[in-house]
């Protein structure tokens, strides 16, 4: 089904012109069950359309991995029940366990393509693995859609001339500058920042762009307690009293999965939240049920400046009703970001197939399918996506929100009151800019942007 975008101006998102471009041919992709049979325009093969999916099966990042899978596999059975893709090819996917580390991905990657001759490769949750499967996706000429793995080095650094890889989630960087564009709104007056994060990309990510964005917003801020955990931690006390002994104003933190649960549940019991603010850029992530009820209330807790599944709303936004029901009525659970963008990216690839099919008939070439998610704009389940040409990008706005116990669920999720969304031209270098040049792998092309352009206070 077709709709007008109605709900967020995409001239605010800085990507009009592409949508636009989309929406002038063929209408904006509506993700979820059609309304109507597409009929497909010549032969179409009936052979299976493989796929490998690549998430964390195992271990304590399950928790964001079992549910892109499941996002994943909804989706696939939506499209087969109406007799797969052209409404001939149904979907089938193979999947490996992300938690067997960087090379065996990468081994698995090929083992997909060049033994079980897989026709799209999706998922990836870490920010490790991302850029290590990005040109090995390219040496193969295997159609990949990221529906995670988001940093900033894909596109950057490990793949800067995309044409197989394409990325569903928001870019990493806009994580880190939603959180702390969010502070400054809320907690203008703070100054002495502590952290925690996990030592790796995803984690040096997240302390860069939010020092950056905290230095331009706030005057003063300083940094008192950097902690530096390894991904997988369970024990945070060797953390916890030295970030209360710093007697920070605010802690940031970019913990997540069953990491930040054990944080949270241990940072309760040193009271920790009754002596400062807290914000976060992903703990929210999670399966929304992996949240006690013991959760405090009124924290920073971001879901990766991506979909939360209480917004937006029913009521405005029947796209996410209507996905958070199919996805509860098969699962007996609610969907985090990763289910909504595994699910979003099987509808993508749909779309593009329709659209490739419409112009040349039969099954369309991979060159032809790339060529129609590139411009994309997509009605999704978290707002609307578009797929930039030049880096192969997905950009949506951004949202966050704050912690609160509502009747309607049995664990904490935003308060409905206190949602912030951002226009994702706000918090993210817009499409062209420059690639970083710097020697520091960590610098992006964001940061570089927010450096030229973004004026310090006074």
């Amino acid at each position: 089904m077709i709709k007008n975008i109605n709900r967020r101006n995409m001239l605010s998102a800085g990507v009009a012109a592409g949508v636009g471009a989309a929406a002038g041919a063929f209408g904006v992709a509506s993700v979820g069950p059609a309304r109507a049979a597409v009929q497909p325009k010549g032969k179409i093969p009936s052979t299976p359309f493989k796929t490998g999916h690549i998430t964390f099966l195992t271990g304590p990042a399950a928790v964001l991995g079992e549910p892109s899978l499941k996002g994943h596999v909804l989706a696939a059975e939506e499209i087969n029940a109406e007799g797969g893709l052209l409404g001939k090819r149904k979907i089938e996917t193979i999947k490996t366990d992300e938690a067997a580390g960087v090379d065996t991905v990468v081994k698995e990657a090929r083992r997909f393509k060049l033994s079980e001759n897989v026709d799209l490769l999706s998922g990836v949750i870490s920010s490790g693995t991302s850029p290590a499967l990005a040109p090995v996706a390219e040496e193969l000429q295997l159609l990949t859609l990221l529906t995670d793995g988001c940093t900033d080095y894909v596109f950057d650094r490990a793949d800067t001339k995309p044409k197989y890889v394409f990325r569903i989630t928001n870019i990493q960087s806009a994580d880190g500058m939603t959180c702390a564009t969010a502070v400054a709104q809320t907690w203008p007056h703070v100054k002495k920042i502590a952290h925690l994060h996990p030592d790796y990309a995803y984690g040096h990510n997240a302390y860069l762009h939010f020092n950056l964005v905290m230095d331009h917003l706030i005057s003063g801020t300083e940094s008192v307690s950097v902690n530096w955990p390894k991904l997988g931690t369970t024990d945070f006390t060797p953390y916890i009293p030295k970030i209360i002994a710093a007697q920070p104003d605010i802690l940031f933190s970019s913990i997540w999965g069953g990491d930040y649960v054990a944080f949270y549940k241990q940072a309760l019991r040193y009271g920790l939240y009754d002596k400062m603010k807290f914000a976060s850029t992903i703990a929210f992530g999670v399966n929304p049920s992996a949240i006690g009820k013991d959760h405090p209330e009124g924290l920073l807790v971001g879901c990766h400046a991506n979909y939360y599944f209480t917004y937006p709303s029913g009521d405005r936004w029947p796209a996410s009703a209507g996905f958070v029901q199919r996805y509860y009525k098969r699962w007996q659970e609610y969907p985090n970001f990763e289910a909504e963008g595994a699910y979003t990216a099987l509808y993508a690839l749909k779309s593009a197939v329709e659209r490739a099919n419409m112009l040349e008939g039969g099954w369309p070439s991979d060159e032809m399918i790339i060529a129609q998610l590139e411009g994309l704009g997509i009605e999704a389940p978290s707002g609307y996506i578009y797929i930039s040409p030049d880096n192969h990008q997905g950009y949506k706005n951004t949202v966050t929100g704050f912690s609160k116990n509502v009747p309607e669920y049995p664990f904490p999720v935003y308060d409905p009151d206190r949602v912030l969304e951002f226009a994702i031209r706000t918090v993210s270098a817009p499409p062209g800019w420059p690639k970083p040049t710097s020697k520091n792998m960590e610098d992006t092309a964001a940061a570089d942007w927010i450096r030229a352009t973004w004026p310090k206070p006074a």
